[in-house]
């Protein structure tokens, strides 16, 4: 079962890493943190990975609920270390904290996890 989501994973990593680059100027002048989001970009493009790892070695397994517990578990696992992210973002900027970097990171955390689901989806169609 060959599949190619560390290539996609690169590929949509480097392509919001050039966003974010993109629009720097503009980003800085509406006030958010330019390096917060290139490192929570790169924190949750590794973080996926691992979660997408765990994922497919629960999907590899003969029992059925090694899978849901994977996936639960690599859900949960990404989550918490997001929020362990901002929470430390939060406490490092305490007085210039933006709220629109931690809508941003949270958009970014949305993007990855509907990436990692469809890239699951399609893992599992495959398998059948």
């Amino acid at each position: 079962m060959s599949d190619r989501f560390t290539i996609r994973l690169f590929s949509l990593f480097g392509i919001l890493n050039g966003l974010i680059i993109i629009f720097k100027p503009r980003l800085l002048d509406i006030g958010a943190h330019i390096y917060v989001l290139m490192i929570g970009n790169l924190a949750l493009a590794i973080i996926s990975l691992v979660s997408y790892l765990m994922s497919r070695r629960g999907l590899a397994s003969s029992n059925h609920n090694a899978f849901i517990r994977a996936v639960y578990g690599s859900t949960l696992s990404k989550l918490m270390l997001c929020v362990a992210g901002i929470a430390t973002y939060v406490l490092i900027y305490r007085p210039n904290v933006s709220k629109l970097t931690i809508f941003m990171l949270l958009f970014l955390y949305l993007v990855y996890t509907v990436f990692e689901t469809l890239s699951l989806f399609r893992l599992t169609r495959l398998k059948k």
